[in-house]
Parts: structure tokens; C-alpha cells; sequence
């Protein structure tokens, strides 16, 4: 275990001298793992870790409400999408100064889209795959006032998918054109300096971060929306989750982000820490691959149906990872339907693989990461498939061994996690899960979890492209409705078992803290004790 910030070098570190366990009233300790983050520029950062950072230092021009997941007013104030879709033109609030003081305006909107375009780093991959282009940018993105901003789509989409893209640090963040420039080293826009700065309107400024150790933030006193209450975050690098706990109980900090179920389920009963669990982004899943002859049979693959224990998964597994879900697109995206409710049947699984030509079952594989919840599930799921006949071997490894397997279309069953749902839209869901354009080898569409199961459905690709570029919102939720009760019927390669979830622990009295990674701001975190 690593050694945890002892309370004096802690309160060294954030210029206090705080009482004996018990964090400064006006600075906020979180506790979580940042492997991931080796940039502070918005533009190449990778993960949520580094996106729960920027969230605090950078505007976006719309938020998410994170108890609906509606889209809300941030730098834009309000937005209107053109009769045809192809448009959405947003209003920007006029009273936004940057950290640096310099006012911001719509040419700093532009400059930030541009620039994500143009470096073509990791935060340019979704706006690429909706047809935005680095050559395209004055096409795309324009200034019309000083405080109006239009974008225009390169292809029929829908516009609030786009803003939801927007919603989230790095792709998002709306950097200050000026100073970023000043910092401009031989034409790199800004990338060397924002390695180590920020230059953001946020509620808080980069103060100072140390790879896999910490990140400091500090209150930003002229943010439009009110100085928050925490003067300063210090965000600690402590990947070990009975480090997090033990600062949680000894009073050295005040969230964790990141802990193991066993001390989450400890922590539980303690009257002074509260343990919560919200939504996140997509799904626990059992994939067939339709490469084997056996799995291309639908009767099988609706067999498998059958054979997960959903309930038994959910309550002795998934707690603090995963909540049930049977359908591919979650709960929070509008248009979601209710689950249809599979239960594990042995005599309907059994009757099904008789119709398919199984009457005795089969051999088969199923391949799955060794992380608990993963083992565990796959470990449940072998169980059932035995009583119906079929003999699972669990083959274990890392996430690239894993997901390699899938992504070469070499496997037979997989436990897995992933989906989409970054964003609250149902197509986030379905061209991740379902949508594949091209299922030849050649291909090659390895982010589409469809090809890499060899799912092709020519009738739910169209479904899928009609839905998405519906104006009419009621029949595009209609049209969402149709797809998920078409994919009842077809029985697609990938069957969900459980939606993920993130769960956090945090100290009785702070009030105010957004748990989900995604979305975590601290501007309104408040210490009530």
C-alpha cells in the first residue's frame, strides 16, 4: 500500500493547518487514480480521469443536469437547431471573463473547435466520426457576432448529439484564444505550454499537478457563476482503494472516487461517511461471436438469453458497478424503453437449442478480463450455461488480450463492458452496439462492437441512420422505441446484463459534489459540520 499523505505534509501542501483529521472548511481532498493523465491540454487528454480535472477549469457551452442528463445553459445561454437539422445556433452569455481576465467571446468558441480539429489529437475522434474535418473548420464553425456562434453539420445528424459531445472537457473546453497564442511555441497552437497550464474561464485554475501524485487546483475568485466555497482541490494520485479508504476514515480526505466494493460495502455502515452510486455509461454484456456457426443460429443466441442470471448477478456482483439492464441503450437516454424483462429459464434455453440442433449442447469459450466483477460474472454465467447442456472453458487475460480477441473477431462468448453512452442519446448506445455499415473482413471497423461480433443487419442500420436524423423529436423518440423492440425480435450478438454504475464515498456534511466522473464539478461543493 502506498504511503497516504500524512495530515502535516497535507496541510504543508495546502497552505493550512487543519484540525486533527478533519480537511481545511474551505478546501475539498478528493482521492483517485490518474494513470491516465499525462496532459493538461483539452485537446490531447485521454480518459475520464483527466476529463474530472478540466471539468473544474474550462467551460463548455452546455452541461448536463446531472439528475435529468438534459442539456443545460453553460457558456450558450440558449440554442436554436435549424428546420433542416443541419444547424444549431447558440447565444452566448456576455458577461464571461477567462481566468486571465480577457473577455470571452464567440472567436474564442471557434478557436477552441478549430484547434481540437486541427492538432487532430485523441479529442478530435468523435467529431471526426459526425464528418467534421481539419480542412473544413471555417465551414463549419462561425462566428456571427460577438456572442453568437453557429455550427453547421457536415452530414445529416442530429445537432443536440453534437451539442452533447460539446458537453464534456477536452473536445469541449473553451480556451482562451489570447493567451493560449501568447504561449504559441514555433506554431504548436498553444500544446507544449497547456501541458502544465490552463487558460479557462472555469470556476478553478491549474495550479500546479505532478504525474501519478497529485493535482492542485485553485479558486478562480472572478467566475461569472460566484466563487465557489472551496478555495482550493487538491486532487491526490491513490490508486489503492484501501488507501482512499483510510483517508476517508482517518479523516485525510474528504471523496473517494475510486474505491473497491469490499470497502464501499464497509464504509456503508458508518455514520460519518456516505456511500453513492449514480449512473455512468454503458454496459456489463455477454457477446457471441456470429463468426462461429453455432452463435449465427438466432435460436442460439436467444438460448443465451436465458441462460443469465440477471437478478443473481446484479444483487451478489454488480453492487456499486452495475444496476440490471437488458436493453442496449441505457436508462438515462431519452427514448429508453423498460427492460423486457428475461429472466433465467433452463427450459426455454433447452427448447431453444433443441430447435436450433442442440438437444445435447456443445463445447464452447468464453472470454472475460480478470477483474473481479468480470471473473465473477462470466464464473455465474458458465454455472448456468452447464444446466442447459453447454460446457463454457473461462479463458482470463488483460484488457488487450481480451478486447484484442474481439476487435480480431477470434472468440466464442466474451464477458465484457462497453456500449457508449457518454452521451445521453440513443445512437451513443446503437452504432456502438448494434450499427455496422460493412461487416467484410476487410473492414476492419473495429469501434463498432457490431463488426467485431459480425452482426450485420442492413434493416436496423437504416433504422438507426432514420432515427438520427429525424427532426421531429416525438417521432424520433417513437423511432428509438421501434429499434429497441426490433432488436427484441432479431436477437442481436451482444445480450447486456447490467448497466454501469460509479459509486463514490465522501465524507457526512459536504454537500453539493457530482459524483460521475464525466460530469464532476466542485464549483458548488460546500462543507456543512
Amino acid at each position: 500500500m502506498k504511503h497516504l499523505f500524512a495530515s502535516a505534509a497535507l496541510a504543508a501542501l495546502m497552505g493550512a493547518t487543519p484540525a486533527l483529521s478533519e480537511t481545511p472548511d474551505d478546501q475539498l481532498v478528493a482521492a483517485f487514480t490518474m494513470n491516465n493523465i499525462l496532459t493538461m491540454d483539452p485537446a490531447a487528454i485521454t480518459g475520464g480521469e483527466a476529463v474530472q480535472v478540466l471539468n473544474n477549469v474550462y467551460d463548455a457551452l452546455v452541461q448536463f443536469d446531472p439528475e435529468t442528463y438534459e442539456l443545460q445553459p453553460r457558456i450558450a445561454e440558449s440554442w436554436d437547431y435549424a428546420d433542416d437539422n443541419m444547424s444549431v445556433t447558440l447565444t452566448l452569455r456576455d458577461d464571461v471573463t477567462f481566468a486571465s481576465g480577457n473577455p470571452l467571446t464567440a472567436e474564442d468558441v471557434k478557436f477552441s473547435l478549430d484547434r481540437v480539429m486541427k492538432l487532430g489529437l485523441a479529442q478530435s475522434s468523435g467529431l471526426s466520426s459526425r464528418g467534421f474535418t481539419a480542412e473544413g473548420v471555417d465551414a463549419h464553425f462561425v462566428v456571427d457576432g460577438p456572442h453568437s456562434f453557429t455550427i453547421n453539420l457536415p452530414q445529416p445528424d442530429d445537432p443536440q448529439l453534437i451539442l452533447m459531445y460539446l458537453t464534456q472537457a477536452g473536445v469541449g473546453s473553451i480556451l482562451d484564444s489570447k493567451l493560449v497564442m501568447e504561449n504559441d511555441s514555433d506554431g504548436d497552437m498553444g500544446q507544449a505550454w497547456l501541458t502544465n497550464n490552463s487558460a479557462g474561464s472555469g470556476a478553478f485554475v491549474l495550479g500546479q499537478w505532478r504525474s501519478n501524485e497529485y493535482v492542485i487546483l485553485t479558486r478562480n475568485d472572478e467566475f461569472w457563476g460566484g466563487a465557489p466555497e472551496m478555495k482550493r482541490v487538491l486532487m491526490r494520485h491513490l490508486p489503492e482503494s484501501q488507501s482512499q479508504r483510510l483517508g476517508l476514515e482517518q479523516g485525510d480526505i474528504d471523496v473517494g472516487f475510486t474505491l473497491a466494493a469490499a470497502d464501499l460495502r464497509a464504509m456503508e455502515a458508518s455514520d460519518e461517511i456516505t456511500v453513492e452510486t449514480v449512473p455512468s455509461a454503458g454496459f456489463y454484456y455477454l457477446a457471441a461471436s456470429m463468426e462461429d456457426e453455432r452463435y449465427a443460429n438466432p435460436q442460439v443466441r436467444e438460448a443465451l438469453r436465458y441462460l443469465i442470471d440477471y437478478d443473481g448477478i446484479n444483487s451478489a456482483i454488480m453492487p456499486y458497478f452495475g444496476v440490471e439492464r437488458q436493453r442496449p441503450v441505457n436508462s438515462n437516454a431519452f427514448g429508453a424503453l423498460d427492460d423486457p424483462g428475461y429472466e433465467l429459464d433452463i427450459e426455454r434455453a433447452k427448447e431453444l437449442l433443441a430447435e436450433g440442433g442442440f438437444p445435447d449442447g456443445f463445447d464452447t469459450t468464453i472470454r472475460v478480463i480478470s477483474e473481479q466483477q468480470f471473473l465473477d460474472s462470466a464464473t455465474a454465467i458458465q454455472g448456468t450455461l452447464a444446466q442447459a447442456g453447454i460446457t463454457a472453458e473461462i479463458i482470463t487475460g488483460d484488457g488487450g488480450q481480451i478486447y484484442g480477441a474481439m476487435r480480431d473477431r477470434d472468440f466464442e462468448l466474451l464477458v465484457g463492458r462497453g456500449g457508449g453512452g457518454q452521451e445521453p442519446h440513443p445512437d451513443s448506445n446503437l452504432r456502438a452496439v448494434v450499427y455496422n455499415p460493412d461487416n467484410s473482413q476487410e473492414a476492419g471497423l473495429t469501434n463498432y462492437q457490431g463488426w467485431r461480433t459480425s452482426y450485420f443487419d442492413e434493416e436496423l442500420n437504416a433504422m438507426i441512420e432514420e432515427a438520427l436524423t429525424e427532426s421531429d423529436r416525438d417521432r424520433q423518440v417513437e423511432s428509438y422505441g421501434e429499434i429497441q423492440e426490433a432488436i427484441d425480435e432479431k436477437v442481436i450478438a451482444i445480450q447486456p446484463f447490467s448497466e454501469r454504475v460509479v459509486t463514490a464515498a465522501y465524507q457526512d456534511g459536504i454537500e453539493g459534489l457530482i459524483i460521475n466522473p464525466w460530469i464532476t464539478r466542485f464549483e458548488d461543493v460546500t462543507k456543512n459540520r
